[in-house]
């Protein structure tokens, strides 16, 4: 009896500079009070708290959250091997989560200010873009 973990498919993230909790709760699939949670646990993971200490997430954000919880729910990390693997990797989000992007038309998820790595050398990063690209190819059936 083994459990099969199916990958959910979510909303593209719109074109916008902040986002609420619950616009982020919606676009990730994940409660409110788990976002909060996962702010202390991922120190990566910093909203903006405006007045009555309303948090605000950027896009880059948002996809980190989508990659924390591919890591914790599809790939079944534990926290400490999420911010493990998040650390070794840059913090930044995975190529899938990239190409999942890619479904809803935006564009945006490629840009390389969303990057927090971006400049960090040019010959990988255009090695990377062309990873991601292939995988959008590839998400959208071009793979023939």
């Amino acid at each position: 009896m083994t459990a099969t973990i199916e990958k959910v498919v979510l909303p593209p993230i719109p074109a916008k500079r902040y986002f609420t909790i619950g616009e982020v709760s919606e676009l990730c699939g994940v409660k409110p009070h788990v976002l909060r949670y996962w702010e202390q646990e991922f120190t990566q993971l910093k909203p903006v708290k405006r007045r009555g200490n309303r948090r605000y997430y950027q896009h880059h954000e948002v996809l980190l959250i989508r990659r924390i919880r591919e890591l914790l729910y599809e790939q079944g990390f534990t926290i400490n091997g999420a911010r493990n693997r998040l650390d070794s990797h840059g913090g930044g989000a995975a190529p899938d989560a990239l190409a999942e992007e890619g479904e809803g038309g935006g564009v945006a998820a490629v840009q390389p200010s969303a990057s927090p790595a971006a400049g960090a050398g040019d010959a990988v990063d255009v090695e990377k873009l062309r990873k991601e690209l292939q995988s959008v190819i590839d998400l959208l059936g071009g793979h023939q």
